[in-house]
């Protein structure tokens, strides 16, 4: 399954599988915001407080698809420029400190959501609410793969998404046991629980430690020693701790001899760089266009459209399903990889939706219970489809196929095409599945469940992506994912990447383009010019240099005795 550790893996990897679980709860916050206002649009006590004088097709007061477009979709558009300030801020005040911050500024929106009398405080407070979620979006993934072994990597970043479905699954639980509240409780309640989980998390992060990684890339050599000891929970002086630290810096220092870090190499860069972001964006994009949110903003809303008796439960029971459904998708994301778990959650997604789409049409109104038992049950398949496949999967990936020196930026950028999507679909969906307008020219194109045609034709766009563009990144090191670049041509042929390279060899002795190490004789070069040098300087230069070989061979000897003690130990992570 991917879950146990590997005999050959030196030191204990608890403390980093707790840290990453810990600060993978950051889900929870936007899973929480986004379920608890797909519940409050459909409370009565929101709709009489918020409504300015708008009345649907049986005249009662409602929210016009205008408003509601606002409200829901300015979180989304927080988050776009949230996922953005994310890189600067990581790289500068580290990925620990920049969380934090976010943490505040999410904070500060919930408050002004909780205070809110009218539509426009409401809609600012999202706003800010979504410049932290999308920072947050970005930093926890990014802080997970920098921390965690390779051998659970994938498993704790997929936890972030567990995170999200337990909060949405925490919010569908709120609304019901508030919706019944007379006055404002009803919806203030909800929007104020999620500043608790907030808070606690802020000040776990204060006791965590910062990323080795990052430290390696500000020069912390000493910090990103004592981080990586409490991490892997090795003294700071044991081999295999030196030996992956040195494996990350020498990394990260072949990184930056191939081009700087600017935005520019973001998109240009070597090795590959441009390639692995329209990885990046394609996948989070497409995971939008699944249609996923569709359900999770506006599935109560719909279900109660669509004449469904009690779109609260239904809503409920979706969340229980999307949250167990996660479950599998950790368990198996490791040993079948990130590929294949990709393309059989696609296709399973198109099935479901096509099929809904497809009996709508056919049955056009007729027959409304079939339909609407036919509608609830291939809706919870896809989103079993979805939570143990694109759901997690999409942030794995993209938190490990970008190279140290653009990881934060090229994170936040696929982030924020996100976050763009889930806008666009946010704002849009009233628009187009609005089934009981009273305003005829509100713009309203009336799909009803034939929107689902438009989520399933994405679902095969996203199986022909993932086929052509999506390399295969589990059991591999970080650092390996470079190599990988170099010297895969085709994504399909990824599976078959045995890593190769030492990236302290090429460091210190450059290799060839096929990855082969020079030969001994080669190798042998670099401390006999050092010997000839130091003849050269004098006759008493001589004598030195015959000690410092003496010493140098004394040293050979020691390293020698103590690798040949680890025996078959793994050093890299």
């Amino acid at each position: 399954m991917g879950w146990q550790k590997p005999d050959n893996v030196a030191g204990s990897s608890a403390p980093a599988i707790m840290v990453g679980l810990f600060v993978a709860t950051g889900g929870v916050l936007f899973g929480y915001d986004t379920g608890t206002i797909n519940g409050i649009l459909a409370m009565k006590s929101f709709k009489e407080h918020f409504n300015s004088g708008y009345l649907d097709e049986d005249k009662n007061l409602t929210m016009s698809p205008r408003e509601v477009s606002l409200i829901v979709a300015m979180l989304s558009a927080g988050t776009v420029l949230g996922a953005l300030l994310a890189a600067p801020c990581g790289d500068r005040w580290g990925r620990r400190y920049a969380l934090i911050g976010a943490i505040g500024v999410f904070c500060i929106g919930a408050i002004l959501q909780v205070c809110a009398e009218n539509v426009a405080t409401l809609t600012v407070g999202r706003g800010v609410a979504g410049i932290g979620v999308g920072t947050v979006s970005v930093l926890v993934p990014l802080y997970q793969s920098e921390m965690a072994p390779k051998w659970v990597r994938g498993t704790l970043v997929c936890a972030y998404q567990l995170s999200i479905t337990f909060g949405l699954l925490i919010a569908a639980v709120v609304n019901i046991l508030t919706k019944a509240i007379d006055g404002a409780a009803a919806y203030r309640i909800p929007m104020g629980l999620q500043i608790s989980w907030a808070c606690i998390l802020a000040l776990g992060l204060l006791f965590l430690p910062e990323t080795p990684r990052y430290l390696i890339k500000r020069g912390y050599k000493e910090a990103a020693a004592l981080s990586l000891s409490r991490l892997r929970r090795l003294d700071i002086t044991h081999p295999a701790l030196i030996e992956e630290l040195a494996e990350i810096e020498a990394n990260h220092e072949y990184e930056m001899a191939l081009g700087s870090d600017t935005y520019k190499d973001v998109f240009v860069g070597q090795p590959h760089l441009g390639r692995r972001l329209l990885t990046g964006c394609g996948l989070q994009m497409l995971q939008q266009l699944t249609g996923v949110n569709f359900i999770m903003y506006y599935g109560t809303t719909f279900f109660n459209g669509a004449d469904i008796s009690d779109p609260f439960k239904i809503t409920l029971i979706i969340q229980v399903i999307n949250c167990v459904s996660t479950l599998p998708g950790l368990l198996v994301v490791e040993s079948w990889g990130r590929r294949r778990l990709l393309i059989v959650g696609a296709i399973g997604m198109a099935i479901c939706q096509l099929l809904i789409a497809s009996y709508a049409t056919a049955s056009d109104g007729d027959n409304k219970p079939v339909q609407n038992q036919i509608l609830i049950i291939f809706v919870a398949i896809y989103i079993f489809f979805f939570a143990a496949s694109w759901g997690p999967v999409v942030w794995v990936v993209t938190s490990e196929i970008y190279p140290l020196k653009v990881r934060a930026k090229s994170m936040s950028i696929s982030t924020a095409s996100n976050w763009l999507l889930n806008f666009a679909i946010a704002y849009a969906t009233p628009f187009m599945v609005d089934t009981k307008s009273g305003d005829k020219q509100a713009g309203s194109v009336n799909l009803g469940a034939r929107v689902f045609f438009v989520w399933g034709a994405f679902c095969i766009v996203a199986i022909a992506f993932v086929w052509c563009m999506v390399y295969e990144t589990s059991k591999i090191s970080l650092e390996q994912i470079d190599e990988m670049y170099e010297r895969v041509d085709h994504a399909w042929n990824s599976r078959k990447f045995e890593p190769s390279w030492s990236f302290q060899q090429m460091r210190d002795f450059g290799f060839s383009d096929s990855g082969i190490p020079p030969t001994e004789p080669q190798l042998e070069l670099q401390p006999s010019r050092a010997s000839s040098a130091s003849t050269s300087q004098s006759d008493a230069g001589a004598s030195a240099s015959t000690a410092t070989t003496t010493a140098t061979a004394a040293g050979n000897s020691q390293e020698a005795k103590m690798l040949a003690q680890l025996g078959h130990v793994d050093l890299s992570y």
